[in-house]
């Protein structure tokens, strides 16, 4: 009996990262929320904002555009994709989402040779765009 070939499918959440689509599994994330004032904390690392409360429940906060290397956002047009890493959430500053999208496992091609590093799960090549496929637990 052949495989059902839905089985392989994956469904991810693409977002926004100075102009550039990135997408993350859909079941990693527990919910997107609009950016709200995070409460710093001293002594973390650069990359990590601060934190929130996420309905009685402290969520750290990283800036993706940090914790990369990118330039600070100048629009006002930022949310905080919360993932569950184990039970652990955390919440990564993205500029926009932009869709969610069903791709079959086998289209994520592997990172290119020379420039993988172990949050890039694999690049997905579209029609008119390409997507970095994030596996953002190596950036929390």
């Amino acid at each position: 009996m052949p495989a059902n070939p839905s089985a392989a499918d994956l469904q991810l959440v693409t977002f926004l990262l100075d102009g550039e689509e990135y997408g993350i599994n859909v079941m990693a994330v527990r919910e997107i929320i609009n950016l709200r004032e995070i409460t710093k904390v001293v002594n973390c690392a650069p990359h990590v904002e601060g934190v929130i409360d996420l309905r009685g429940s402290i969520v750290p906060i990283v800036s993706l555009r940090k914790r990369l290397g990118l330039a600070e956002c100048t629009g006002d047009f930022s949310s905080i994709a919360v993932l569950d890493f184990a039970g652990e959430l955390t919440g990564f500053i993205i500029d926009q989402v932009s869709d969610v999208i069903r791709v079959g496992a086998g289209e994520i091609l592997p990172p290119l040779v020379g420039a993988s590093q172990p949050w890039i799960a694999g690049i997905l090549n579209l029609e008119r765009k390409m997507v970095i496929v994030m596996n953002l637990e190596h950036l929390a």
